[in-house]
């Protein structure tokens, strides 16, 4: 049936690309009417990421990959200038003659470069279910991304936790593990604002990394046991490949460790002899586009978001918001995040102040 709703007019639209190193800019772009299978969708905020994202401003990517071999926005994209993002929620505006018009005026979730309108299949958009504020819903991803940390290492009743790192991502998950019945709960972070938002979060103790005395008292932490020494699992949710030899000194025998950092381009020696060796770790490796061979027999991605939302609606995570700033400021903004990343937890583009 030919859908009647339909406005057949281009939209200005304003997107920002990365163009090198330490470069970002906003270029106008015009879109035209969607075709017969597209939407056409305006953008209320997009979130940033201050990890993987400042990986592509600081020209820390790896040249030999696609950005995420999962996003379609993101597959060919490899050098600049390019466009980055992934975390967009806005309404759908206009629809095509072939698109369902319950899609007309729905609030919808998208894995989509920084851009104050779109054109996307409705297969590429996830509706936001109608008690989730717009701002709550932009942090989809990185609560999937928590989910799949917590799924992949598997806390068990009294265990001793260590998450290393408490940006966005690493306070989700701790906000996940807070609700096991965890011995110990533990977390460090060398930012004050992070450590105390997780102490807000319920965790028992914080710790700065780059403090002596704070790392000889979570390491007495966790041999006050006699019989197990170290953490049972340790997540490494920092960005700073440095992290895991903390990671491993932090360890004991047979202790997990879960690696959900991207670190793109970036090394580091690891201390893997010793202690580290007799000690039988498990260290494993955390993505969140894909599902643990282990769990996919039950799950699969829409049982993971449906998780998601649900703890989304559990937290209401635009508390962690400190910056809402138009698209406009995106140099200054990217500036900030670079030299004085203490400053911001959480930083979103605001449409509406465009």
């Amino acid at each position: 049936m030919t859908n009647t709703l339909i406005k057949q007019h281009s939209v200005h639209a304003q997107q920002l690309w990365f163009t090198g190193v330490e470069q970002v800019e906003v270029r106008g772009h015009i879109f035209a009417a969607p075709r017969a299978d597209e939407l056409l969708v305006e953008v209320e905020c997009s979130a940033i990421s201050a990890g993987t994202e400042m990986l592509v401003y600081r020209g820390q990517i790896p040249n030999d990959m696609a950005l995420d071999a999962t996003i379609t926005a993101l597959q060919d994209q490899q050098q600049y200038p390019l466009q980055y993002g992934y975390a967009s929620v806005g309404i759908v505006k206009t629809i095509g003659t072939n698109v369902d018009t319950k899609w007309l005026g729905q609030r919808v979730f998208a894995f989509q470069p920084h851009s104050s309108h779109f054109i996307a299949t409705p297969a590429n958009l996830i509706p936001v279910p109608a008690d989730i504020a717009a701002e709550d819903a932009v942090f989809l991803p990185n609560m999937e991304t928590a989910v799949n940390l917590i799924q992949d290492g598997s806390p068990a009743l009294g265990e001793r936790v260590v998450v290393l790192g408490q940006g966005v991502v690493g306070l989700l998950a701790t906000h996940l593990l807070t609700q096991f019945p965890l011995a110990d709960l533990l977390c460090v972070d060398a930012i004050p604002l992070r450590r105390e938002r997780a102490l807000q979060l319920g965790v028992n103790k914080v710790f700065d990394p780059f403090s002596t005395a704070d790392i000889s008292a979570l390491k007495q932490q966790l041999t006050a046991a006699e019989n197990v020494k170290g953490a049972d699992l340790i997540y490494e949710v920092s960005g700073a490949p440095d992290a895991l030899n903390l990671a491993i000194a932090l360890s004991g025998f047979s202790s997990r460790i879960v690696i959900g950092s991207w670190y793109g381009n970036k090394a580091a020696t690891i201390a893997l002899g010793g202690d580290a060796h007799r000690n039988r770790l498990k260290i494993t490796t955390s993505q969140v586009s894909s599902l643990a061979p282990e769990l996919s027999g039950r799950w699969d991605k829409t049982r993971r978001f449906e998780m998601s939302w649900h703890m989304l609606r559990n937290l209401r995570p635009s508390q962690l918001i400190t910056h809402r700033v138009p698209l406009s400021d995106a140099p200054a903004l990217y500036q900030r995040l670079h030299q004085s990343p203490a400053e911001i937890l959480q930083a979103i583009f605001s449409y509406s102040n465009a």
